[in-house]
């Protein structure tokens, strides 16, 4: 019996209706009863959708260790004003480079700073392959199954109400083969074959924390990681949510290759996430390259005709990706230039910090075209006001101030809403 249902056709939404909600809010006083005809201000506070990024470059700022304390604090304002999701780095071998010595502390003080901030956390990955420690070399397979399954539960408590979201494990398709470099995990993988090892992340996630969102993530978009899927939900494991990597070094993928690449993973009724996105302001990489790491050059700048190609590919593939209804998030692969993966002139932001163009186009999509600016309206009669907006979060004032009540849209198309506001 099959686990999951038919493909569906997802017709692309250009007006993006299935983000939006038309809301019937009704405005009460202090005594529970309707207040007509009085001014209100509505002003949205945060999107539904996850427009996220890594956030890398800011462990250390967060953790007062910045060495540039002026870029960096330019760095995290930009980074605040454009992204409400933050992927943070759990590599095994460099969270853990001492055995028994995880960089716990310093982690959570970062992942506090964002949280803080009204941003949610994503920790990126329990399980992988690559950046290993060494000292877990050179263990028998049991004990280093043993090893992974304690730091999945360790980490995964650790962080529990602060990072709830996981990608449980990585890359698994090319995992029991993976000869790139010698690490305990591939030969791991290989001893139990890729489902058994999707099960031991996902369980020992899911055991410590019954709550959390854990994502199963892959750069190969090919049918092997369809196989992969289907062959884990026939073994009775469930995937919250499904991660695509798409680093765009060798060129955008364009439309009609994106729209198809969310069509076939979307027939498995399972949320999507853009874990891995990367769109190039400079030359671009040579189609030959398999393996992305093996392209090296001393200097991949930045180029005024690739940061307006940039910038309308940005647009282009956001626009793409909202439209489709089985994308829950997106995530940009790095802010700035500066410490980019592989070197490459990815960022939105120049090495010195500079915005370039595809950063002022994310955000006035995000902020000006996607966005609820604050806006007075007059109840009626009944004490209630129309607001048309897309999913999120949003408070309903009045305009001398005081203070504002929370108002949620939660659920596309028509809905009705109460907001109770202070005396």
């Amino acid at each position: 019996m099959t686990l999951f249902t038919a493909p569906r056709d997802h017709v692309p939404d250009p007006d993006l209706a299935h983000r939006r909600a038309r809301a019937e809010v009704t405005v009460v006083g202090p005594d529970g009863l309707p207040v007509p005809g009085v001014d209100v201000v509505v002003a949205q506070t945060r999107h539904a959708f996850g427009f996220g990024c890594i956030g890398f470059e800011l462990v250390d700022h967060a953790n007062g260790a910045s060495t540039d304390p002026a870029y960096d604090n330019d760095f995290a304002h930009r980074w605040l004003d454009l992204f409400n999701v933050a992927t943070l780095p759990f590599y095994w071998g460099t969270f853990e480079p001492t055995q028994g010595r995880p960089r716990t502390a310093e982690m959570l003080t970062a992942a506090r700073w964002f949280v803080d901030r009204g941003v949610s956390v994503k920790g990126h990955p329990l399980v992988w392959h690559t950046v290993q420690p060494r000292w877990l070399l050179g263990h028998p397979l049991e004990e280093v199954e043993r090893l992974q399954r304690e730091r999945i539960r360790r980490d995964v408590a650790d962080f529990a109400g602060v990072i709830d979201t996981w990608d449980a494990i990585n890359e698994v398709v090319i995992m029991p083969v993976f000869t790139a470099e010698e690490n305990a995990i591939t030969p791991l993988a290989r001893m139990k074959g890729r489902v058994e090892t999707i099960r031991m992340a996902f369980e020992e996630a899911r055991a410590t924390h019954p709550s959390a969102t854990l994502l199963l993530n892959d750069f190969d978009m090919s049918t092997a990681y369809e196989c992969l899927v289907e062959a884990v939900l026939e073994a009775g494991i469930r995937i919250d949510r499904l991660g695509l990597q798409s680093h765009m070094h060798q060129g955008y993928w364009g439309e009609e290759k994106t729209l198809r690449v969310l069509d076939r993973f979307a027939r498995y009724n399972i949320p999507i996430h853009l874990t891995e996105t990367t769109l190039l302001s400079g030359d671009l990489m040579p189609d030959h390259v398999v393996d992305l790491n093996d392209w090296q050059v001393e200097r991949w700048p930045t180029t005024p005709e690739g940061e307006e190609r940039q910038a309308d590919e940005v647009e282009r593939h956001y626009r793409t990706l909202l439209s489709h209804p089985a994308v829950e998030v997106v995530n940009y692969w790095g802010l700035g230039d500066r410490g980019m993966w592989l070197g490459a002139p990815g960022g939105l932001l120049r090495a010195d910090g500079s915005p370039k163009p595809a950063y002022e186009r994310l955000r006035s999509l995000i902020k000006d075209e996607w966005w609820y600016a604050p806006t007075t309206l007059r109840t009626d009669d009944a004490g209630r006001v129309q607001v048309d907006g897309f999913l999120g979060e949003y408070e309903v004032s009045l305009p001398d101030g005081g203070p504002a009540a929370a108002l949620s849209l939660d659920q596309a198309g028509e809905q009705t809403a109460q907001v109770r506001l202070a005396g």
